[in-house]
């Protein structure tokens, strides 16, 4: 096989572009391990209880791009007992954790509203943690189709 300048700079481009890129490679779901990981840094050590968190999403999502979701909170939000941040991850994206919502007792009510990017049939949880340490979660699966043909 002879080795001509142009195969020999084609392969030192390619040597180099992979060398750049290949290890920037991102895989295409989040471990258990991270989900964990993600959920105890937010607790802060507390223990994770059901309850108090009201997680709204569609059932079945014909677009993956643009999921609406919404996240309201049981929270008297007064001085002494409101929320004080809201975590929302989505367990079969790249990088789990989508958002975080943060709340004062000046905001009254503990409910927000957005649209997230799915890239898979999923769960998605979302974490409230309260001003006297406590933390709360709820979890849904949203079953993303392809262009609206099963999933």
């Amino acid at each position: 096989m002879k080795i001509t300048r142009r195969k020999a700079m084609a392969l030192g481009t390619a040597g180099a572009l992979f060398a750049v890129f290949g290890s920037r490679i991102n895989r295409a779901h989040a471990s258990a391990e991270e989900i964990d990981a993600a959920l105890k840094a937010f607790a802060e050590g507390a223990e994770i209880g059901e309850g108090q968190v009201s997680l709204t999403t569609p059932e079945i999502a014909e677009n993956g791009n643009t999921v609406p979701i919404s996240v309201e909170v049981d929270s008297p939000m007064t001085e002494d007992n409101h929320v004080k941040s809201v975590m929302v991850l989505a367990d079969g994206n790249p990088n789990p954790e989508v958002i975080t919502f943060n709340f004062t007792a000046a905001s009254g009510v503990a409910t927000a509203k957005t649209r997230i990017r799915l890239a898979k049939t999923q769960n998605v949880i979302a974490v409230a943690k309260m001003s006297d340490g406590s933390v709360h979660m709820a979890k849904n699966q949203v079953k993303v189709t392809i262009g609206g043909c099963g999933g």
